[in-house]
């Protein structure tokens, strides 16, 4: 078990940046190949690919017997395959968490939500990408119009949230995101 600090002793060393150079800048995200002096006193080499952060939306809505999820079914091309994902995007520039959700749920899916509760935030990757994703639970659910990007082809369902346990399972949902939100709409679920 971890022992506590004492009022009088020192606080933890921090990481110092000794050097950082910034080797690949796009429209999505940048890497740096920075040289640091980590915490625990070890100098190290990392490349580090740093984004602006993302939003991920859990709308849920009331089955007749259990809450059903609204999963998206896109091909993506890092993974070579078609994956089932809940709706998530890159927070903009300047942009807040929230209204990041609010707008992707809107493009990608057409629909709005009346009420959003963060539940999550946690690191995609944390060896080499500085990316924070935030998971939102959006309820109240309102139909409306999708406007996806020019790339985006996306398939919408909703799922009864047994049926979304089942496809993470058998490995039809491979997703780390969707895999976390809906481990915790199921544990809420259970504690009712």
């Amino acid at each position: 078990m971890p022992k506590s600090r004492s009022p009088k002793s020192k606080p933890p060393k921090q990481e110092r940046l000794i050097s950082s150079k910034v080797v690949y800048k796009g429209p999505v995200f940048w890497v740096a190949d920075d040289d640091v002096l980590e915490p625990n006193g070890v100098r190290a080499h990392r490349i580090v690919v740093h984004h602006t952060g993302s939003v991920v939306i859990m709308p849920v809505r009331k089955g007749t017997a259990e809450p059903e999820i609204l999963l998206e079914h896109q091909y993506r091309h890092a993974a070579k395959r078609y994956l089932w994902e809940l709706p998530a995007g890159r927070i903009d520039a300047g942009e807040k968490p929230l209204p990041a959700a609010k707008r992707e749920l809107a493009e990608e899916t057409g629909f709005t939500a009346q009420r959003w509760k963060l539940i999550l935030t946690f690191f995609a990757s944390p060896g080499f990408v500085a990316e924070t994703m935030s998971l939102f639970l959006a309820t109240g659910l309102r139909e409306g119009v999708a406007t996806p990007e020019e790339d985006e082809k996306i398939d919408i369902r909703f799922t009864p949230l047994s049926r979304a346990l089942t496809m993470i399972k058998r490995g039809i949902i491979q997703d780390a995101k969707t895999i976390s939100g809906i481990l915790w709409l199921a544990h809420e679920h259970s504690e009712r």
